[in-house]
């Protein structure tokens, strides 16, 4: 009955088990409460005697318990394995509760003039948390501050959860045929003027200087892989230029779980101007 930690399930999954609840519950009671009978035990557990002693059964027969002088008592193998199991609850609830984000306020951009106290929507735009007024939205709260258009207000009360849609990463190789092609700054502006609001990225040196040549705004070209997935995780969309012959290395820098919504385009051809899917 007792387990070695590290083997199997931990934490709180290993209480679906049928009387792991109890068992647990009772080891503690009888090294705390250090009882003469099981009837106190069952009593404060919500049991009755019969099922109280079919426990101590169970817990005996796993080595964990024993009559000693009188008192049921955990044994040496009982007291570590209640240890291990408390810990390894308190760490899995503690993981938990740390992936909850319960927000009681915030930070948004006023989208137009906020006044205190006023009911807000909040919505995402471009990646950037946004306040309008109003209560019609899936995320609401109040202002607690003013703020004009475009300056920051704080926002309390929050109810809701805004929505996000993870956005695309689309990646756009080079090939030899294109580095050589005179109009490749053009066709890369007309790249970057498509994008709209699209972050702008370069995977490694070639792609960053095609990109640079090309007056692009400014270039993300560290972190590609790991920006361009916080991006998409608040709808922003990015457009990341690689040379073909490192589009691999790239496009494995994404695998794993969680990945965003991935597509591979080719540039703009030159009498058509519009990419083609590959």
């Amino acid at each position: 009955m007792a387990r070695t930690r590290g083997a199997g399930p931990s934490g709180l999954p290993t209480l679906r088990r049928s009387g792991a609840v109890t068992e647990l519950l009772f080891l503690y009671e009888c090294q705390t409460l250090d009882p003469t009978q099981l009837r106190p035990v069952a009593e404060r557990l919500g049991l009755t005697v019969q099922a109280a002693s079919h426990t101590y059964r169970q817990l005996a027969q796993g080595g964990l318990l024993e009559v000693r002088d009188g008192h049921y008592r955990p044994t040496v193998r009982g007291i570590d394995h209640l240890h291990a199991a408390l810990d390894e609850l308190r760490e899995d609830v503690a993981a938990r509760l740390a992936r909850l984000h319960v927000i009681r306020s915030t930070r948004a951009v006023a989208a137009e003039r906020l006044r205190p106290g006023e009911a807000v929507s909040l919505e995402l735009s471009g990646g950037i948390l946004t306040a309008r007024r109003g209560s019609a939205g899936p995320s609401r709260g109040r202002t607690a501050t003013a703020g004009a258009s475009g300056e920051l207000v704080e926002v309390v009360g929050l109810e809701g959860i805004v929505p996000i849609e993870p956005a695309t990463v689309t990646v756009v190789p080079l090939a030899p045929s294109d580095r050589a092609d005179p109009s490749l700054p053009r066709r890369l502006r007309q790249l970057v003027r498509a994008s709209g609001s699209a972050l702008v990225a370069a995977e490694g040196l070639e792609a960053y200087h095609a990109l640079r040549s090309a007056g692009a705004r400014p270039v993300l070209r560290f972190a590609v892989a790991e920006s361009s997935r916080a991006a998409s995780k608040v709808g922003v969309p990015s457009v990341v230029v690689v040379a073909q012959e490192a589009l691999p290395h790239l496009l494995a820098a994404f695998s794993g779980p969680d990945p965003p919504p991935l597509q591979v385009r080719a540039l703009p051809t030159r009498r058509s101007g519009r990419g083609r899917p590959r």
